[in-house]
């Protein structure tokens, strides 16, 4: 992982450095058309992401701020830049209980627009403001105990109980897992439309992702679901605006 300013300003300043008039340059190859269009559209990305990053984030901590108590608000992106990595991005915290909001290249890359970025960077930050990993963990613990403690009633060995331990904690961390879903897709409507992006045209990447459906303890709710829930809470913004 890497801290998301240092990287890009890097990248942004390797593709669109200048020279001075006073300085005199060494003849260098030309790009060929192919590697001139993958500096245009990386110059592209990062410059978006970055103007992304500096919108939403103190919209996603003053949302934070209003809405939570005790909870640390004070956001940090980074980006994931290993190479091969299908696109993704997900929340976190530091040991010290700093949200971390993580984007890959990947995902930079593969996003149509600015308010697609926004949007799951909204989303990510909901799920912190709205403590989903503490919820989380805490449904996994129970599902664990009850699991691990029914098999131990029927007489289960300790290899029994553990694996009953075991499913009894995936089980508990899936029970509200698409509630968590749609709450964070909810919140992260909020947090891109305060942020001035358009949340709905932001959603439409889930026509690009793989639909889950319905599945019984599956971790994400049907896309219809998603986009659904995107489309009411932004139209519920517009008409109190």
């Amino acid at each position: 992982m890497h801290r998301l300013l240092p990287l890009l300003l890097v990248l942004l300043a390797a593709c669109t450095e200048m020279p001075t008039p006073t300085q005199t340059q060494p003849t260098a190859a030309k790009d060929t058309p192919a590697e001139a269009d993958v500096r245009f559209r990386a110059t592209k990305a990062a410059r978006q992401f970055i103007d992304v990053v500096e919108t939403v984030e103190p919209v996603a901590e003053r949302v934070c701020r209003e809405q939570s108590r005790g909870l640390n608000c004070d956001f940090q992106i980074v980006v994931d830049d290993r190479p091969g990595q299908p696109p993704n991005a997900f929340q976190t915290v530091d040991a010290s209980a700093r949200p971390i909001v993580a984007f890959n290249l990947a995902l930079i890359a593969s996003a149509n627009n600015a308010d697609e970025l926004a949007f799951i960077m909204g989303h990510e930050a909901a799920h912190h403001v709205l403590d989903h990993i503490a919820k989380t963990e805490q449904s996994a613990a129970m599902g664990a105990v009850i699991f691990s403690g029914i098999a131990a009633l029927g007489g289960g060995d300790a290899e029994a109980i553990r694996t009953a331990e075991e499913l009894g904690a995936t089980v508990g961390a899936r029970t509200y897992s698409k509630d968590y879903e749609l709450e964070a897709d909810r919140l992260g409507t909020i947090i891109a439309a305060r942020a001035g992006y358009d949340p709905v045209r932001g959603a439409l990447f889930f026509n690009r992702i793989p639909d889950p459906g319905n599945r019984f303890l599956g971790s994400h709710p049907p896309n219809r679901a998603r986009m659904e829930t995107v489309r009411k809470t932004y139209a519920a913004i517009l008409a109190g605006s």
